[in-house]
């Protein structure tokens, strides 16, 4: 325990970032129990439900973050290896008859006793956790062709293929995002770098050329007012009525007319169109402007990280906490097309919420002994 426990030493953490997460929490879990309120009456008969099983997240999102704030950062290097093999066989299991869930045609889920789990995002904290391992161990290797490049497509390609098998493009390009970033920062080759980009470039054309229904969606996107009638625009016109209505100051509180299921997953993926609509663009500008802000200090925790390896994680937290939200607002005002993620701290989903929140617990370690040893 005290091994565990030797990095609390004098610093106190970034309480900037601490006090966005908690406002993005509580933001979050206001306007989820507005989202929420008709589909958890109609779905269990109880206005509640959600907003219940969402602060019951929470509370273990917290518990967790107490936990990895006081965890020896490098403790994590002895299980990132185990960490990431969970998380393949959890991928996997969602193929399983009897443990995997499908939901709207993806298998995306397992059953385990009363509770739901989503392992792509284990896999997103524990690839981060990995990443950031392999590429300190590797150090200047990292910008071979053999050592660095090879190594590091064939784990992406890898998980990749599981998430697509799921199929989950969103997470995807998630998983992208995250590991290109960390890649550059890790010392990578700009040429190499420059062959991964235009690889993922064609990868993702081809993955919509030869989806139908991604196709579908990225010719909603190009056309979402063509497609208003028919299911495939469905969602995102909804999203956009929703957004529209809501105009400066918004409807109200509370005050939704998208959320009487006018508007599919209002809770999930599209809760950001719910938060224009009752707060207006004041509200969504503002949202906005929190993960801007948890980005700012995210990123400047990251720059002031004692090494590559803490450096590497405060990177690669930070980076898919933003990145994420920014595809899920993106998506919602039909910048780019639907993809399903979900929006950090916001939505809906146990898994997400508790990873998430325990996650920017780490970070605020990092923030602790780079704040603590530059006071000192």
């Amino acid at each position: 325990m005290q091994k565990l426990t030797r990095s609390i030493r004098k610093g106190s953490p970034d309480l900037n970032l601490f006090i966005i997460v908690v406002i993005l929490v509580v933001f979050g879990v206001i306007f989820l129990s507005s989202a929420s309120s008709v589909i958890s009456f109609q779905e269990y008969n109880d206005s509640r439900y959600m907003f219940l099983k969402q602060v019951a997240a929470i509370i273990i999102g917290f518990i967790a973050m107490g936990i990895f704030y006081k965890v020896d950062v490098s403790y994590w290097k002895k299980l990132a290896l185990p960490m990431l093999a969970i998380s393949v066989i959890t991928l996997i299991a969602v193929f399983i008859p009897g443990i995997g869930v499908e939901h709207g045609g993806a298998k995306r889920w397992i059953d385990i006793g009363p509770v739901q789990i989503q392992p792509s995002e284990l896999l997103k904290f524990s690839m981060i956790i990995y990443l950031a391992t392999l590429f300190e161990k590797k150090g200047r290797e990292v910008r071979d062709a053999y050592g660095g490049l090879v190594p590091f497509v064939v784990l992406v390609a890898f998980m990749g293929l599981l998430i697509m098998a799921q199929p989950d493009l969103g997470t995807l390009l998630v998983l992208i995002a995250i590991a290109g970033v960390m890649y550059f920062v890790s010392g990578a080759k700009t040429s190499h770098l420059a062959y991964l980009g235009l690889a993922g470039v064609f990868g993702i054309i081809a993955l919509i050329k030869l989806s139908p229904y991604r196709m579908q969606r990225f010719m909603v996107f190009l056309s979402p007012g063509d497609y208003a009638d028919q299911a495939a625009g469905y969602q995102i016109n909804q999203a956009l009525i929703a957004i529209g209505s809501g105009g400066i100051i918004g409807r109200g509180f509370g005050q939704s007319l998208q959320k009487y299921r006018y508007l599919p997953e209002a809770a999930t993926d599209s809760i950001f169109a719910i938060i224009a609509e009752e707060r207006g663009l004041i509200g969504a500008v503002f949202m906005f402007l929190l993960f801007v802000a948890f980005g700012f200090f995210g990123f400047k925790i990251a720059r002031s990280a004692k090494d590559a390896y803490t450096r590497l994680l405060a990177v690669g937290i930070t980076s898919w906490i933003v990145f994420q939200a920014v595809l899920n607002i993106c998506a919602t005002l039909s910048l780019v097309p639907l993809t399903g993620v979900t929006l950090p701290f916001i939505s809906f989903g146990g898994t997400s919420v508790v990873v998430v929140i325990a996650s920017c617990g780490i970070l605020l370690n990092i923030s602790r002994k780079t704040l603590g040893r530059s006071a000192g």
